[in-house]
């Protein structure tokens, strides 16, 4: 398939502290440059599982399947080498790092995806003269991104997530994001813990990036979110497998029926642990 296209093809994983156990069971999904698909589910249904696995996680081993992206198989390359081919995640929970400021990990980051998977030795990302991008241009492009997320620029000296709100962290995953310019970004659950102001900032960040070189998973439990970001398609995770895909339509049935009645038409018992949440907490500030 072309180049363009994330493949994802029978993909079976298991979480390294329970190998016999697979959480997913024969995913296939293909993601074109320029496609924004929605992944819904209910709670342990996997989709942090697929995030994960998509970006190298050590925590979980592929027992099965293929994952193609830009004619490499992506399974082969460690979690850095996938990032510098143009792919990336935002976390549902993102870490603090005390004592790294923003500015100081994006610029490394983005020095090291500079380099290239294939690690060019005419290219030295901590050189600004072979290849890293120094003060001045990381500045101006950082004022640019910024900007655009309608962001305060001393957000950039703060250290990475230290004391930062729910949507602060949210919103410094899209930073991230609009530095790094990956082609393929998976976006876990990016409306986790936001309040209602939070989450349209955060969606507004994410419809701001949306380009013709970008294809988008976008990975949630709430259909809210899909008022802002309007997905190409959307498909229901279950039982470790997308079990129906469709568009917005069957997110707005899903928020009105619950995951029982799509679950009964793919053959399986539905129970009350596939119950959607109605209901999302305020972010804790």
């Amino acid at each position: 398939m072309s180049d363009q296209y994330l493949e994802i093809r029978d993909l079976h994983v298991a979480p390294i502290a329970a190998p016999d156990t697979e959480i997913l069971q024969g995913i296939d999904l293909v993601i074109g440059k320029g496609e924004v698909h929605a992944i819904m589910g209910p709670n342990g249904s996997g989709k942090t599982t697929l995030a994960y696995a998509l970006m190298g996680h050590p925590a979980y081993r592929i027992t099965k399947g293929e994952v193609t992206w830009k004619d490499r198989n992506i399974l082969a390359l460690s979690a850095d080498k996938r990032a510098r081919l143009g792919m990336f995640l935002a976390f549902q929970n993102p870490i603090a790092v005390p004592g790294l400021s923003v500015a100081s990990f994006l610029r490394t980051a983005l020095n090291a995806k500079r380099q290239g998977i294939d690690s060019n030795p005419d290219i030295d990302p901590t050189d600004p003269t072979r290849g890293g991008i120094g003060m001045g241009e990381f500045r101006k492009l950082m004022r640019a991104k910024m900007a655009i997320l309608k962001m305060d620029e001393a957000f950039a000296m703060r250290y990475v997530n230290e004391g930062f709100s729910g949507g602060e962290k949210k919103r410094l995953e899209m930073l991230q994001m609009a530095v790094l310019e990956p082609e393929m970004a998976v976006l876990d659950e990016t409306d986790s813990g936001l309040d209602i102001d939070a989450l349209r900032i955060v969606a507004e960040g994410v419809n701001a990036m949306l380009n013709p070189n970008l294809g988008v998973l976008l990975i949630t439990h709430y259909q809210r979110l899909l008022n802002y970001i309007k997905p190409d398609q959307v498909h229901v995770l279950a039982r470790g497998r997308i079990i129906k895909s469709g568009g917005k339509d069957l997110a707005l049935r899903l928020e009105e029926e619950g995951y029982a009645p799509v679950l009964l038409e793919a053959g399986y018992d539905a129970d009350e642990t596939d119950a959607p949440e109605l209901a999302e907490p305020a972010a804790a500030h």
